[in-house]
């Protein structure tokens, strides 16, 4: 009894529309098998067939090898059924035919090899895989006994990089090219989950497309972009590589619509200048301004990478001081940033920024910050050691900040190194920063600390650390009498010690509760610290200090190293935590004591200027990825008023979802920039709809008021800053986005108004 033949695939192409709506430029390398100008085999035997040569080959499976002419290749093949016509010479291989070479295939319902012309054709449902791992699908494709040449009608082909192929014919010429007529491109998927055809959102259409298997570029001719079906915008020259890897060219130009410089067009040359470094030229052009040039190089060394980004332009400045004139001048701005990997340890890091002028970033609308940071760092970093060579150097652009107070920090150099002693840890600590300011205090500032700490699990299961610190500074300052009292120090050299000893014990409770599970941590710390001579040092890392849930257990409150807390304090609180099913709950409150009656030199306001302590907290809360919510809070001992309330809250998921922000700061001081009062509110948010659409927005409103900053300048109680709103469409292939912003605040020639920017990104080609 014969066996069942095996079931012939269902068709591949039972839901493709191939030339209606899809297609584009790709690798094309067509497999073809190898089997022309070889002997034919008159019986299976002679093929090396594995059956009898008297068995009917229509009712069986075949497995053959014939050696191809290429190098000795060898194709194999399978068939439920092979014919030969002894009369036409032809050899006729049906039903699940599987053709194979190294690591190329095709399959197909039949393939006929005819030994006269050489000719081989293959038809029916063909799935054809080269060796770079696309795929083609056709109906019937021929091929001749040189390989190379043939000719294919109504093909797909699915690219291994993404992206889609599909023409009316397709010709391989003598060189090994391919030329298409009548292709379309697309990225996007053509069908949906369910198997069934939809049409892509965007595609390229050429009445000619050319790919050159040698330098593997694809060119088209009389290309046409396409979205959602519409003819858009013709691509003249339009080409790019098979892989989709970088090469030098043209990009898609960008277009915007803004207050201070009118309509805007900007278009892009990228150079790459080999395999490890490109240079992009950009050329801008405004309807309310001169042009505008800008250039970024990249380059990956053997050790690290860096790139330098530049803008040059020349434009009418408006100063930002008062009775100041409208002047024509050079403008520009300059980035740079690297890292570098030296060796096993050492490492280099930099970055570099600089303005011609404060409002350059904000009138183009490449930066909104109003300080800009340029630092270098040389690290070296062990198992058991650290040391940095750094440097800081600061621009402000801000209104009326004198650019001569802000300072340089060069060199700050940092070490530590830890080792195990008396069944602690002891980490050694030397440090050094030079300050220089051209119009403001200069400060040299260096010393040298140990701390050690130990820590112990009781069989109780407290956790108790007992820790010990020895500092001492050295610090010389000049030109005191630039900075304000509470911050200059004495002139000349000071010398401080420092002496820290603080026992920290923390008790963790758990059990079940609620189908969940919770933690309750009391935490109870002391610290002693002799009295410091800290108004004789100068301040220049300390100074926005503000009790928190982050620093309520430090050993010392203050930010940085210049200022340091003395006497004795006892802080007290509790952490808790609850796990249930796909939600999560914590939250931290706590408070300190001070034994001390001596004045502190705390400023009023930021919660530890009295013996007893504001109370601080923090609660989190999590379920699943829906609900995120921070709330972080300082409370007034006396009265319980809210000093600090801030509020972190997102609601939903990733395409629709609503963002909320909210900060006030009450603490009642005044003088002090550094601890200014303040009240923002921050929204965003976006709702999806019809599955691949969404309407998003955001603002952010400065709620400061007269009572709460009598040195705020602007609305009283209520001034919008900003707001952003839009639409997008998004799907596997295309993100397309409307964009209006609208600026509240003037700055100089950074003018306030509205901002219209269209957005567009288009998967595999890389549309801005």
């Amino acid at each position: 009894m014969q066996p069942q033949p095996r079931r012939l695939p269902q068709a591949i192409s039972r839901c493709l529309r191939i030339a209606a709506f899809f297609g584009g430029a790709a690798h094309l390398v067509f497999f073809t098998p190898s089997l022309a100008q070889t002997q034919s085999p008159e019986t299976p035997e002679q093929t090396g067939s594995t059956v009898d040569p008297n068995t009917p080959t229509g009712d069986i499976g075949i497995t053959s090898s014939v050696d191809g002419p290429l190098d000795g290749n060898v194709v194999r093949f399978e068939a439920d059924k092979v014919d030969y016509d002894s009369d036409g010479e032809t050899v006729t291989a049906s039903g699940n035919v599987v053709l194979r070479r190294e690591d190329q295939s095709v399959r197909a319902s039949t393939v006929v090899w005819n030994r006269k012309t050489g000719q081989i054709v293959a038809s029916g449902n063909i799935r054809l895989v080269d060796a770079d791992g696309n795929i083609l699908y056709t109906d019937r494709v021929e091929l001749t006994d040189k390989l190379k040449t043939g000719a294919i009608e109504d093909l797909l082909l699915v690219l291994r990089e993404g992206g889609r192929l599909a023409a009316k014919s397709g010709v391989r010429d003598e060189k090994g090219g391919i030329v298409l007529s009548r292709a379309t491109y697309s990225a996007c998927a053509v069908e949906d989950g369910k198997g069934c055809p939809k049409k892509p959102s965007w595609r390229i259409t050429a009445a000619r497309v050319v790919y050159d298997p040698v330098k593997r570029r694809v060119s088209y001719k009389g290309a046409m972009f396409h979205l959602f079906g519409v003819p858009v915008l013709p691509l003249p020259g339009l080409g790019h590589t098979s892989d989709f890897r970088a090469e030098s060219g043209l990009l898609i130009p960008d277009f915007r619509l803004s207050a201070s410089n009118g309509m805007e067009f900007n278009e892009s040359y990228y150079w790459r200048l080999g395999n490890n470094r490109d240079l992009t030229l950009t050329g801008y052009v405004y309807t309310e301004a001169l042009p505008m040039i800008s250039g970024k190089y990249r380059q990956l060394t053997g050790s690290g990478a860096y790139q330098i980004t530049g803008y040059a332009t020349r434009s009418a400045r408006i100063p930002l001081s008062e009775g100041g004139t409208k002047t024509d001048d050079l403008r520009g701005y300059l980035e740079a940033n690297g890292r570098f990997q030296l060796g096993k340890n050492w490492s280099v890091t930099g970055s570099g920024r600089i303005a011609s002028d404060r409002t350059f970033l904000r009138r183009y609308d490449i930066s909104r910050e109003d300080r800009m940071r340029s630092t270098i760092n040389v690290e070296r970093i062990t198992t058991d050691s650290y040391l940095s060579f750094a440097g800081w150097a600061v621009q402000t652009l801000r209104s009326g900040e004198q650019q001569g107070l802000l300072p340089v920090a060069l060199p700050v150099i940092d070490y530590r190194h830890r080792r195990n002693v008396f069944d602690g840890k002891l980490e050694l600590q030397a440090n050094s920063m030079a300050i220089t300011r051209t119009s403001g205090q200069d400060t040299q500032r260096a010393f040298g600390s140990a701390r050690w700490d130990m820590r112990r699990i009781t069989q109780w299961g407290q956790e108790i650390t007992f820790t010990g610190m020895l500092r001492g500074d050295a610090y010389h300052t000049s030109q005191n009498a630039l900075t304000p009292q509470l911050y200059r120090g004495e002139t000349g050299w000071q010398f401080r010690s420092i002496a820290v000893g603080a026992v920290d014990v923390k008790w963790p409770l758990a059990g079940p509760l609620f189908g969940g599970n919770q933690v309750f941590t009391p935490r109870f710390q002391v610290v002693a610290t002799p009295s410091v001579k800290n108004l004789i040092i100068p301040n220049e890392d300390a100074r926005a200090i503000d009790l928190e849930d982050s620093n309520l257990f430090a050993l010392n409150r203050f930010p940085g190293y210049d200022r340091v807390e003395d006497g004795v304090r006892f802080t007290y609180g509790f952490d808790w935590r609850f796990n249930g099913p796909n939600w999560r709950l914590a939250t931290t409150v706590g408070q300190s004591y001070r034994l001390t009656t001596e004045p502190t030199l705390l400023p009023d306001g930021t919660g530890l200027t009295n013996r007893t302590s504001d109370i601080v907290g923090r609660t989190e809360l999590r379920f699943s990825d829906v609900v995120k919510f921070t709330h972080r809070f300082r409370l007034d001992k006396d009265n319980f008023t809210i000093r600090r309330n801030e509020i972190d809250a997102t609601l939903g998921n990733h395409r629709t979802y609503v963002e909320a922000g909210y900060l006030r700061l009450n603490r009642d001081i005044s003088g002090l920039e550094d601890l200014r009062d303040r009240e923002e509110l921050r929204l965003a948010g976006r709702i999806a709809f019809a599955k691949y659409w969404s309407v998003f927005g955001s603002t952010v409103v400065n709620l400061t008021d007269k009572a709460e900053d009598p040195n705020f300048e602007g609305s009283d109680g209520y001034q919008l800053l900003r707001h952003r709103l839009g639409f997008a469409y998004t799907d596997d292939c295309l993100d397309l986005s409307l964009t209006w912003r609208r600026d509240y605040q003037a700055t100089g020639d950074a003018r306030r108004g509205n901002t219209f920017q269209i957005s567009l990104g288009l998967r595999n080609l890389g549309f801005r």
